[in-house]
């Protein structure tokens, strides 16, 4: 006999079946281990190991088991095990000899008699299970995608307004004693305190953070300077909303983008609470001025918070549907909403996010406008009916964005912009729309080109790991552990500020 490594031979014999099939026949004839290796001239141990599939057996050897056991040779080599619990016991000698159980540093357990069949059954599934979650986190950009467009139907079936987070919001206002208008900084650091929380803007932030909360000693640490983001309220109330909805470790990547989705809707709705909101809008409503821009001026938020809560709000309170998109300047969707009927472009599982906008949608269209102070409108037709939108482009460290809100024809009466004569015609998803180029070009240069595409880094790659995805959770532990006040020295945190402006 010789070793051999795994559990195959290499010409494809599985010696861990075999060694079932061996063991199964054995008991079948009533022999021992030391009865049937006097048959074929070996130890009791050596016929063990090869019961055991540690041995990978010479033919020869093979001819004479067979013989002994009274069956022909190809009754061993048969490629499936004998009984229902010799595939059992299989399937757990083949995943504790696996790169899976040596990773988690799980003990082994002895596959033998003495293990009951149920235990048996249960250590093979959880094995299983344990291997499928891992399997579905390596495929995370399809399980992303999915978890994204489930999300996604959930909010237009709910008109993407919800009532308990409002309530929330609500509460929290009232518990500060805010007046209505703009939540000030001071008003923010205000809800802090009010849910227990210290803050502290600390230069050594985590990368991979907008904001680290320290449930164990009351604090909130947010970056230095706020330079991360245009609205330095965002991360803070961010932050506050998880805690008052109780968000724990998300148990997969659906339940992560819910509680994203969660926490950035109270979050808005604190800077731009419903009853002032709804107000304003209802007699932009009635005087047929409404706009993105006043309600971002109104409440002093970014461009993009205000559309966001517009579509919070458009549909329940102003009977208006419509829709949102943020698009890259490479005209890639980044993200969008819609319940007027549009017809975003998609991948086979539903999927928006990544998928090229019709060069001729307003939120592409937006880029070559070089007014970047006033709002852009325009009217599409599209396969879906005609569309007016309105647009802005914004910077990030990311490249330029377009943020669109647009709602069908018959609803157009009611918002500012609506004179405008800008139109085109988007034919998409017919290629020749604005894919296909146009057939000179293509003569010209089908044969005579080779450009060098330049991939995203998460076109192949899983999205990173972990409890929160893309969260360094070793950097997060050791910023914690440098700053708790227990650890640290006086004034170590660099950051006594209770941040309150």
């Amino acid at each position: 006999m010789t070793t051999t490594p795994p559990q195959a031979t290499e010409d494809g014999l599985d010696t861990l079946v075999l060694g079932r099939r061996i063991r199964h026949l054995r008991t079948l004839r009533g022999l021992t281990l030391d009865e049937l290796g006097a048959a074929i001239g070996r130890a009791a141990s050596q016929v063990s190991m090869l019961e055991n599939g540690h041995r990978e057996p010479k033919l020869s050897l093979l001819q004479q088991v067979a013989t002994a056991l009274g069956v022909p040779l190809a009754e061993l080599l048969r490629d499936e095990p004998p009984t229902r619990r010799a595939a059992l016991e299989v399937e757990l000698e083949r995943a504790q000899r696996g790169p899976l159980f040596a990773s988690l540093h799980v003990p082994t357990v002895k596959v033998g008699r003495s293990l009951p069949s149920d235990a048996l059954e249960a250590l093979v599934r959880l094995q299983a299970e344990v291997q499928r979650l891992l399997t579905e986190k390596a495929a995370t950009p399809e399980e992303a995608r999915r978890a994204n467009a489930e999300l996604r139907d959930t909010m237009r079936a709910q008109d993407n307004y919800f009532p308990e987070l409002e309530d929330h919001a609500r509460r929290l206002l009232g518990a500060i004693d805010h007046q209505g208008g703009p939540l000030s900084q001071r008003a923010t650091a205000d809800i802090a305190g009010h849910l227990g929380f210290a803050l502290h803007y600390v230069h050594d932030l985590p990368h991979s953070t907008r904001s680290v909360t320290d449930l164990a000693h009351g604090r909130i640490y947010l970056p230095h300077g706020l330079t991360s983001t245009s609205d330095p309220r965002s991360p803070l109330l961010q932050a506050l909303a998880s805690h008052v909805l109780g968000h724990s470790e998300p148990r997969d990547y659906g339940d992560f983008l819910r509680q994203r989705v969660e926490a950035n809707y109270l979050a808005a709705a604190l800077m731009l609470p419903e009853d002032g909101a709804v107000a304003l809008l209802r007699e932009a409503k009635a005087e047929r001025r409404i706009s993105i821009e006043d309600l971002r001026d109104a409440f002093a938020v970014t461009y993009e918070t205000a559309a966001h809560r517009f579509t919070n709000l458009a549909t329940r309170h102003l009977d208006v549907p419509v829709h949102f998109m943020k698009v890259h300047e490479g005209g890639t969707l980044y993200k969008a909403y819609e319940n007027d009927g549009v017809r975003f472009p998609s991948d086979p599982l539903g999927a928006i996010e990544g998928q090229p906008v019709c060069k001729k949608w307003t939120a592409w269209a937006v880029f070559a406008i070089p007014d970047r102070f006033s709002p852009y409108y325009q009217y599409t037709d599209t396969s879906s009916g005609t569309y007016w939108c309105t647009s802005r482009v914004q910077g990030s460290p990311e490249g330029e964005f377009s943020v669109s809100v647009g709602v069908p024809f018959q609803h157009v009466r009611w918002f500012r912009g609506r004179e405008t004569t800008e139109r085109a015609v988007s034919r998409c998803p017919d290629p020749a729309c604005c894919r296909q180029p146009p057939e000179a070009l293509t003569l010209r240069w089908a044969e005579k080109s080779w450009p060098s595409a330049r991939p995203h880094a998460s076109m192949l790659a899983a999205l990173p790991s972990g409890v929160f995805p893309g969260v360094d959770s070793t950097e997060v532990y050791q910023f914690l552990d440098r700053h708790a006040p227990a650890a640290a020295a006086p004034g170590a945190d660099g950051a006594e500020a209770q941040g309150r402006q």
